[in-house]
């Protein structure tokens, strides 16, 4: 265990050691800021909440978080260090865990920076408090599995540029099983049913619903299961190429 934390905080302050950690923190706080205040006409709602805030997290994390995670696997593969790792007393998976957790760390960091949204709603009005928190929380675990299937992607590939491609198209399609456009059209040629299962598959679905206030364990064990599911895979694509 200790030397899983040791690889944790290493990991950890790699990304602060590099210029792309603030780049990305900035990106994302003005991105948000964007999205809320020109997008999503926060002022004009005349609403004290942050569910317009939050409405753009599926698709900023789409572009985001693929950014900061394709490079755990891929950039350890280019620079040979991967070898080094293998030599430490870690297991593969335990190796694989602490390099997600560090990247989730921090992009719980980044989340945390976008706090004057919330005083801003305090100023505003009477904001539901309840709420501002599950949104917090569900935004905060549909990252972690955009993080895991781009640390799975990561694995797969030495190039960046496609681990970061194949993971955009991934979530990509997670977000849009729960787009309503997109399901209409899926309704179209499938049966109801199964638009129906299709989408209890997408990020946004469970993140809505979470996003109203009410944590359902269904909706937690759906993105626990995708970052489980997710690491486990990329630590035997790991033990696959370590064999090779």
């Amino acid at each position: 265990m200790t030397q899983v934390k040791a690889l944790i905080k290493r990991e950890l302050m790699a990304y602060f050691y590099s210029p792309v950690a603030y780049v990305f923190i900035v990106i994302f706080l003005l991105s948000t800021v964007g999205t809320t205040f020109f997008l999503g006409n926060f002022f004009e709602s005349n609403q004290a909440g942050l569910e317009i805030f939050f409405l753009f997290h599926p698709w900023l994390f789409l572009f985001l978080i693929p950014a900061v995670g394709m490079g755990l696997w891929s950039e350890e593969r280019n620079s040979g260090t991967i070898e080094l790792l293998f030599t430490l007393p870690v297991t593969m998976l335990q190796a694989v865990i602490s390099k997600f957790i560090a990247g989730w760390i921090f992009i719980g960091i980044a989340l945390l920076l976008t706090f004057p949204m919330v005083l801003t709603v305090w100023y505003l009005g009477d904001p539901d408090n309840g709420i501002i928190f599950t949104s917090y929380l569900g935004s905060f675990l549909m990252a972690g599995a955009y993080l895991a299937i781009t640390c799975m992607t990561s694995a797969l590939s030495r190039n960046q540029v496609i681990s970061f491609i194949l993971s955009v198209i991934i979530c990509f399609f997670l977000v849009l099983l729960g787009w309503g456009v997109f399901t209409n059209i899926l309704s179209q040629a499938f049966p109801v049913w199964l638009v129906d299962v299709l989408s209890s598959f997408s990020f946004s679905t469970h993140f809505k619903s979470i996003s109203r206030g009410i944590i359902d364990s269904r909706d937690l064990i759906f993105f626990l299961s995708i970052i489980c599911g997710g690491l486990l895979i990329n630590a035997v694509i790991l033990d696959a190429k370590k064999a090779n």
